[in-house]
């Protein structure tokens, strides 16, 4: 399923709606991850390296990880031409290969839809975070013409939209929630359907449409924070735990000279 990504995408971007359609989705995540300069963000399924690209090109320090050897050297390819650093890790997203609380951002686009059970890779996500570093996860909207012409071409034998699992905002939410996660909040885009003329037309609007609903969008991204308060809930705990050793062998030495 992923031979031959590299080309799809080029040819993808290369078409007026794959132009205008990927300026938008990338216009929203950039909004929505903010001021980069400085921050370690990581990019679970790079892909070949455009947002990663993009990030450093900001002055983040990236990393990116993506199951493909193609699309890695890809990512590799677009970074060195851009003049940029990107850290690049073929890998597993469901096992993460970095450090608890390494990173100020986690960004993974397009990647969850073709999981079957997000959670673990989630829970993954939030473990690398740094306590209240952000979460941002573009994902394909449920409930819009572009899911409804990819789950035809998946009835009739495409294996990429065979496995893909399109969800909706409350989808996103609950997975938010069941994280642990903190101020979780979605915010769509590509609210057209899929054809280069309509595109053209409703491009200029379409990030308004997206500040009022998500109903229709295509792309979908949620933001949240990974909780402060479990962080120090769970220092206190220790604190505490250290206090009554403390308390206990003192009272032991107190009992042991009577």
């Amino acid at each position: 399923m992923l031979e031959g990504l590299p080309d799809a995408y080029a040819e993808w971007r290369r078409s007026t709606l794959g132009r205008i359609t990927d300026a938008l989705e990338e216009r929203l995540l950039l909004d929505r991850i903010g001021p980069t300069r400085g921050l370690r963000i990581l990019d679970v399924g790079c892909g070949d390296g455009m947002l990663a690209t993009r990030l450093a090109q900001g002055g983040a320090r990236v990393t990116g990880l993506e199951a493909s050897a193609e699309m890695i050297a890809a990512a590799r390819r677009r970074a060195k031409a851009a003049g940029v650093e990107v850290d690049l890790f073929e890998g597993d997203a469901v096992g993460l290969p970095f450090p608890a609380g390494h990173f100020d951002c986690v960004v993974s686009v397009a990647t969850l839809c073709f999981v079957d059970d997000p959670r673990p890779t989630i829970r993954e996500m939030v473990r690398v975070l740094k306590p209240g570093g952000r979460l941002i996860l573009g994902e394909l909207g449920r409930w819009n013409l572009w899911a409804a012409e990819r789950r035809v071409k998946g009835w009739l034998g495409s294996k990429l939209w065979n496995a893909a699992h399109f969800r909706s905002r409350r989808d996103l939410i609950e997975l938010a929630d069941q994280a642990g996660l903190c101020d979780a909040a979605v915010t769509g885009a590509v609210f057209y359907p899929p054809h280069g003329i309509a595109a053209h037309l409703m491009a200029r609007v379409d990030h308004m449409i997206g500040t009022v609903t998500t109903t229709g969008g295509a792309f979908l991204v949620l933001t949240a924070t990974s909780p402060v308060e479990q962080q120090v809930d769970l220092q206190s705990s220790f604190d505490r735990a250290s206090e009554q050793s403390r308390s206990s062998k003192a009272l032991d030495v107190n009992e042991g000279k009577t």
